[in-house]
C-alpha cells in the first residue's frame, strides 16, 4: 500500500519530520493520501516562513514504518479522517 512523506526538496534522503512539543522528539507524518501531504506542505510554508522547500515522495507504507522502527524513530500515520496543520510561526 502506498503512503506519502514529505523530504527536503532535491534530497530525498533527508526525511522530513515535526517536533513533539511535549516531547521534544522528532516524528516523521507519514500521509494515507498524497492530496493530504501536499496540502500540509503548503500550509507549513503559509505558517513559517523559514520553512525549508519541500516534496512529497510515494514509498510502500510497510517500508517506511519498518525503516522507522528498525531507527527507533517516532512515526504519525495521517489517514484520510485525521486533520493536521502546522504550527505557525510567532517570531
Amino acid at each position: 500500500m502506498p503512503a506519502y512523506i514529505l523530504s527536503l526538496a532535491n534530497k530525498p534522503e533527508g526525511v522530513f519530520s515535526v517536533v513533539d512539543t511535549i516531547t521534544g522528539e522528532n516524528v516523521i507524518p507519514i500521509f494515507e493520501q498524497e492530496d493530504d501531504a501536499e496540502r500540509y506542505a503548503i500550509q507549513l510554508i503559509e505558517c513559517d516562513s523559514r520553512a525549508p522547500e519541500l516534496q512529497i515522495i510515494e514509498v510502500e507504507k510497510d517500508i517506511i514504518i519498518a525503516a522507522c522502527d528498525e531507527r527507533d524513530q517516532r512515526y504519525a500515520i495521517i489517514t484520510v479522517d485525521d486533520f493536521i496543520i502546522p504550527p505557525i510561526d510567532l517570531t
